[in-house]
């Protein structure tokens, strides 16, 4: 199986952006001096300054049109963000998957690792950090951020860490070790697609056609489904011999994507691609 795919670049955008949605309000280490010399207390929104309320304002501003695709709008009101507060390690990860994006591979490492700096405890940086890194070629070292992300208590989207760290696991041919990330990424949220697709993809190579189809269910209640997540359904119903469920299939293939690789596929009778 490929490790890898259009359907790991295009669904894993949305576990990102909902990440980004749910930004902390306040991030990193930061708390703040008691007079008696007592264990300093972690900020809370009503310790926030004005400047730090516009940093975050900015920040939110920026995930908004990061997730539109505007990226050189989403960077321009990132810089805004951290020119009003510096300290904020969210600001320098959203920049850093800005850059990610625009192919800047240096700046990305450069802002995720700064942000990482700022706040070394904070699991959703540490996830960025590691699916960075995945993308990059260095699957190996990504893990441990994966891993790193899992420990926190605090990390509220374990199922991503997870997904992530499974996609990454097939990059380095890992099949065992994906499986075992992506049950336990259902186990916490068992309608996440890429989860779904994946684990449907690693029933099919081990001929379990009933399992992937229940994999594949849970996936095509989605409203809008990729070329590449129909073909996938199309194989699960071949294996089947369920005719009229593939002939569907194939019908909202060629009518959403009659250009797509996936289409030509079909209509070349190979399955296998």
């Amino acid at each position: 199986m490929k490790g890898g795919g259009s359907i790991v670049f295009t669904l894993i955008v949305v576990t990102v952006l909902t990440m980004l949605a749910g930004c902390s309000a306040v991030s990193g280490n930061n708390r703040i001096d008691n007079d008696d010399g007592a264990r300093r207390e972690l900020p809370t929104n009503s310790d926030l300054t004005d400047a730090q309320r516009r940093a975050r304002i900015r920040l939110e501003l920026a995930v908004g049109y990061y997730g539109q695709g505007q990226l050189e709008v989403a960077l321009d009101e990132v810089k805004q963000a951290i020119n009003a507060d510096p300290t904020l390690a969210d600001a320098y990860s959203v920049r850093g998957l800005i850059y990610m994006d625009m192919d800047e591979t240096g700046l990305a490492d450069d802002n995720l690792q700064r942000a990482l700096k700022l706040a070394p405890n904070n699991p959703d940086i540490a996830n960025n950090y590691g699916w960075f890194l995945c993308k990059n070629g260095r699957e190996k070292e990504s893990i441990a951020y994966f891993q790193t992300a899992l420990k926190s208590r605090l990390y509220l989207s374990p199922a991503k860490a997870l997904t992530n760290a499974g996609v990454c696991s097939l990059k380095m041919r890992d099949i065992a070790s994906a499986e075992r990330y992506f049950l336990q990424a259902f186990q916490f949220n068992a309608g996440n697609p890429l989860t779904n697709v994946h684990l449907a993809m690693l029933a099919i190579d081990r001929n379990d056609a009933e399992r992937a189809r229940f994999y594949m269910g849970l996936v095509t209640k989605v409203d809008v489904l990729g070329a590449d997540v129909l073909w996938l359904a199309v194989k699960v119903e071949r294996k089947l011999g369920d005719r009229v469920a593939e002939a569907n299939l194939v019908t909202q293939l060629r009518r959403l994507y009659p250009g797509s690789p996936e289409y030509a596929s079909y209509q070349r009778g190979v399955l296998n691609e």
